[in-house]
């Protein structure tokens, strides 16, 4: 019996770790070298310099819904993999605290900018699967200073059946 739960335990911890930063092969763990991260992932959309860390971004959009930061250490190690695009990594961006820059190493670049003359700002939209369940797009509304003034979330209309057209 002891030896079933063991066996089970195992096989659990073994999933967890490997979805951590499973890509469709061997997962990445943390101490991985950046080379095996660059040729298990590929060349990164962005680069964001994050203190001492560099975070390379992985977008997998417009119509993706996932961005993933792989945060190496001074080391030249992976430290951690990350998808960004949660209502968690959201609530880390305040109006009227935040600038763009933070924004960028929170949450990745948009999936889209909108720029609007009057009064000034910019809507950066990020497709995102809400809880898992809902395709949601969280817009962050920056203004000509870099400084984010406001946020909405709702549905992604492109996602929706209504956007598809009649039938």
């Amino acid at each position: 019996m002891f030896s079933l739960l063991r066996r089970g335990l195992t096989a659990a911890s073994a999933l967890l770790l490997s979805a951590c930063a499973n890509f469709g092969g061997p997962a990445l763990m943390p101490g991985a070298p950046e080379a095996d991260v660059l040729a298990r992932l590929g060349q990164p959309t962005h680069v964001y310099q994050d203190g001492d860390a560099r975070l390379l971004e992985y977008m997998r959009g417009p119509m993706g819904q996932t961005t993933d930061m792989a945060r190496i250490g001074p080391d030249g190690r992976l430290q951690s993999l990350t998808q960004v695009l949660t209502m968690e990594s959201f609530a880390r961006i305040t109006p009227g605290v935040t600038r763009q820059e933070q924004v960028l190493r929170i949450v990745g670049a948009p999936s889209e900018i909108k720029v609007y003359r009057y009064p000034g700002m910019q809507a950066w939209n990020y497709p995102y699967r809400e809880s898992n369940v809902w395709d949601s797009m969280m817009t962050i509304y920056v203004d000509d200073t870099g400084l984010v003034r406001r946020m909405e979330n709702g549905p992604d209309p492109r996602r929706m059946r209504s956007h598809w057209g009649k039938g």
